[in-house]
């Protein structure tokens, strides 16, 4: 038993099969690949591989695919990562580069790894229950509206319209942002709520100040709640054969997203390193014919994830190695 050269033949099929997407024969390995044996030699190594349940059969007289468990040999045995290209770096650079705030960066990271790996990419948004309140504005947009713009010690900002019910002038609204600013600058989110409550505004701004600090209480639980962003949910259109029934739950579980964050959650990836969980790896039957890989960035210090979604036949080499190096500049932009 040769497991050096069995684990090269489910290498080949592995990359041959996400190339074609065609079951893979013995005939095409040796032909394709340089293995170094026969033809039959390879037969008996397919046919060692496919009982210990790495490679099946679709079908009589067909060549063989990769099993979940095939995949998972296949991953764990990625020595090291390859690193992206010169040119695909320079584009991550170019494309990350002058973000205006975490939404932005967030969006371009969401668009650029489904545009690097072909398939869904999902960020969560920074957990922010450590950082603090950075800066309060207010502005005048109607005469009885104040957008209420609330920016966090990790570069998060979060808006939304007051309604005071009657007209109010700029220095009323110069005097309550002062008052904000006085008492929230500094003080951490989650206690943002709490926080409004003990502000005492002059009597002829107190409808003023209780409007807007509503709202300021609002926006702190929406920057406590855990979402996600995403990009390339169109890719699942070209994997629907693959993922068959699965499509259906997929696409619900992208709209709630509490099943995304759970998966996510449950996958360990200490620091740079890449987890994946395959097939029916996944907790939730809906998942069974996907493939998750999933990395941390960090920003403001605190840990959240990023992940690329797609069916199990999947290019996990370069998969794995744009999420890593885009989490690194990701990181470093948000902790500059």
């Amino acid at each position: 038993m040769n497991d050096d050269r069995r684990a090269r033949v489910l290498q080949a099929i592995v990359e041959d099969y996400v190339s074609t997407n065609e079951p893979v024969g013995s005939k095409a390995l040796v032909e394709k690949h340089r293995l170094g044996v026969s033809s039959a030699t390879i037969r008996n190594d397919m046919a060692a591989l496919e009982q210990d349940g790495l490679i099946a059969q679709p079908h009589t007289s067909a060549g063989r695919i990769p099993t979940d468990k095939g995949y998972r040999h296949f991953v764990d045995r990625i020595d090291e990562i390859k690193p992206l290209s010169a040119a695909e770096k320079r584009a991550v650079a170019r494309v990350l580069s002058h973000p205006v705030d975490v939404d932005d960066i967030l969006d371009r990271t969401v668009r650029l790894l489904s545009q690097l790996t072909h398939q869904v990419a999902l960020v969560q948004y920074p957990r922010v229950t450590t950082a603090d309140v950075r800066h309060i504005e207010l502005v005048d947009l109607a005469p009885t509206r104040v957008l209420v713009v609330l920016i966090t010690s990790g570069g998060q900002v979060e808006q939304r319209l007051a309604d005071v019910g009657r007209e109010v002038s700029a220095a009323e609204i110069a005097d309550v942002r002062d008052l904000l600013l006085a008492a929230l600058a500094g003080t951490p989110v989650a206690q943002v709520p709490e926080a409004v409550e003990g502000l005492r505004p002059r009597p002829e701004e107190a409808d003023l100040a209780t409007a807007v600090g509503t709202v300021l209480a609002d926006l702190s639980r929406t920057f406590r709640t855990e979402r996600l962003v995403m990009a390339g949910t169109a890719n699942l259109a070209r994997a629907g054969t693959e993922l068959g029934a699965s499509i259906g739950p997929l696409l619900e579980a992208f709209e709630e997203q509490v099943v995304l964050l759970r998966l996510l959650s449950g996958m360990t990836a200490e620091g740079p390193d890449v987890a994946v969980s395959i097939g029916s790896e996944n907790a939730y039957d809906g998942f069974a014919t996907t493939s998750l890989v999933a990395t941390n960035y960090l920003a403001d210090g605190i840990e959240s994830r990023m992940a690329v979604l797609g069916p199990t036949r999947m290019d996990y080499p370069t998969t794995m190695a744009a999420l890593r190096s885009v989490a690194r500049y990701v990181s470093a932009i948000l902790n500059d």
